[in-house]
Order: C-alpha cells, then sequence, then structure tokens
C-alpha cells in the first residue's frame, strides 16, 4: 500500500513541478515583452528629446 501512495505523490509532484515551469515561462515570456517595449520607449524618447534626457549628464572638470 505503501507504494502506491509514494507513487500518486510522484505523480502530483511531477504534476506541480510541470506546472510550475509552465508558469515560470510565460513569467519569462511577459518580462521579455515589457523590456522590449522599455526599450522601444526608451529609443523614442532619447531621439525626441537628442539624448538629453534621463540625467545622462556631461560633466567636464576645469584643470
Amino acid at each position: 500500500m505503501g507504494a502506491v501512495v509514494s507513487c500518486i505523490k510522484s505523480v502530483f509532484q511531477a504534476i506541480g513541478a510541470a506546472l510550475m515551469a509552465i508558469v515560470n515561462g510565460i513569467g519569462a515570456i511577459l518580462k521579455a515583452i515589457i523590456n522590449g517595449i522599455v526599450a522601444v520607449f526608451d529609443i523614442i524618447i532619447s531621439c525626441l528629446t537628442c539624448g538629453r534626457g534621463g540625467g545622462r549628464r556631461k560633466t567636464t572638470s576645469a584643470v
């Protein structure tokens, strides 16, 4: 009887691991899509502001 319980437990663990892998994959895909959208907006804003936005200031030091 213990072998049957162990087998059922292993099946549920395998199903749980598969579901978690699917969820992690979906999360990774969404993260990649969002990062791509943010990069496109960053490029557009940089072009519109001639690269002067977002604290990208060049500092010169007097010698």
